[in-house]
């Protein structure tokens, strides 16, 4: 069977299930579905049945750099060398105040940041639930709902666990609150963004389309976290901690709902069997 554009339909899903699982027509499932009452599906199309060598090596390597990182804050509990020296370079030369670059580039990086805030990722994650529940998606939408919002905690009590103090190194450019370690919006961004796109992936027909998808969330991801070093008001490890953080996040549930979906595949066909 083909698929169409977009997210597909729960119904034009199950047509896309791993062949060992029975469902080889279109025409076939659809009338085995109403035969036996059964509610709508999700699984996934061809491709996605699997993490993809990328997304493992991803995986331990926000896995790696996390636990440095961490085991560093843990014993010294003072900002890296790197820290400095990066904050420091991204200052004018004697004048911590100013940022260097262009007039238009500071204003592009507090654009950028704002994409990291809390009521632009609400919006977003409130967005997206809606088009998956048009589309009748619950299991999708389960998932992004439970992903977010654990996700939100996790980061909030991250930062009450290290304690870490805002950089002092330099002036703010943005006014900002609370503590710093790790960087509330590289955390939120990649575990909204990211896990937002690897769940949503998991429902999108074409290896090109999920890859557009992947890679907006993660060039979006990129340029807030570097907007909090450059704005003064995180150290880069604390924006790196994030990262590490929401990647490992969003490589979770994506494997989770690799593992539901795949679940949800076998007992629609031993039911239609």
């Amino acid at each position: 069977a083909t698929a169409a554009s977009g997210l597909a339909s729960p119904v034009r899903l199950t047509a896309w299930r791993n062949p060992r699982y029975g469902v080889t027509d279109m025409s076939d499932e659809l009338a085995k579905a109403a035969h036996h009452h059964l509610p709508d599906v999700e699984t996934h199309p061809p491709g996605v049945e699997h993490p993809s060598h990328l997304l493992w090596a991803i995986g331990f390597l926000s896995a790696a750099v996390g636990v440095a990182l961490i085991l560093g804050f843990t014993i010294a509990r003072y900002p890296f060398g790197f820290d400095r020296q990066l904050l420091l370079a991204l200052r004018q030369p004697g004048n911590p105040g100013t940022p260097i670059g262009p007039e238009w580039l500071h204003h592009a990086m507090i654009d950028f940041t704002a994409l990291g805030g809390g009521t632009v990722l609400t919006s977003i994650v409130v967005v997206a639930l809606g088009l998956l529940a048009v589309r009748r998606l619950w299991l999708t939408a389960g998932l992004v709902l439970a992903s977010t919002l654990l996700g939100s905690i996790l980061s909030a009590q991250a930062k009450l666990l290290f304690a870490r103090p805002r950089p002092d190194l330099v002036d703010h450019l943005v006014e900002v609150r609370g503590l710093s370690f790790p960087s509330g919006h590289a955390t939120n961004s990649a575990i909204i963004y990211l896990t937002l796109a690897l769940i949503i992936s998991q429902v999108v027909p074409g290896r090109r389309t999920r890859a557009y998808i992947i890679g907006v969330a993660v060039l979006l991801t990129t340029v807030i976290g570097i907007s909090r070093v450059y704005l003064g008001v995180h150290w880069p490890s604390d924006v790196m901690a994030g990262w590490t953080i929401g990647s490992c996040w969003a490589l979770a549930w994506w494997s989770l709902g690799a593992w539901l979906r795949g679940r949800v595949g076998q007992r629609v066909a031993r039911a239609g069997e």
